[in-house]
């Protein structure tokens, strides 16, 4: 089994709404994000999910978040976006665009140095 990975970041604003907080205020992190993928194949000259084509995928779904303020972004507008909500949505964008050989594992989202959240599928939903 092979497992790859791509990190990135994205600049972006949001506010939780309904959290006792300075937090339920507009604000503004920039998110780290990793997307975490497996195989069990690789190709005749032994890849088994390029580098180049991962950045593609997940910079399509990362470009509708960067500079902007969540809140206003589908399914956002109706749903709180919290850095887990953050994380699953972004599994499932990603998981919709990548090759039929390829699993998805896992995305951690950080709101900062300090905290963030991973999502992964549980085998047993």
């Amino acid at each position: 089994m092979f497992e790859i990975f791509y990190e990135t970041h994205f600049s972006a604003s949001h506010q939780i709404h309904g959290y006792r907080g300075v937090c339920s205020g507009l604000h503004g992190h920039t998110w780290k994000v990793a997307v975490e993928f497996r195989t069990h194949r690789t190709d005749e000259i032994g890849i088994s999910f390029d580098f180049k084509e991962i950045k593609e995928i997940v910079q399509t779904v990362i470009e509708r978040l960067d500079h902007k303020h969540i809140n206003e972004i589908s399914p956002f507008n109706k749903k709180n976006p919290t850095a887990e909500y953050l994380a699953q949505y972004i599994y499932e964008e990603v998981r919709k665009l990548i090759p039929d050989h390829i699993q998805m594992s896992k995305v951690t989202v950080w709101e900062s140095d300090k905290y963030g959240v991973t999502y992964l599928e549980d085998s047993n939903d």
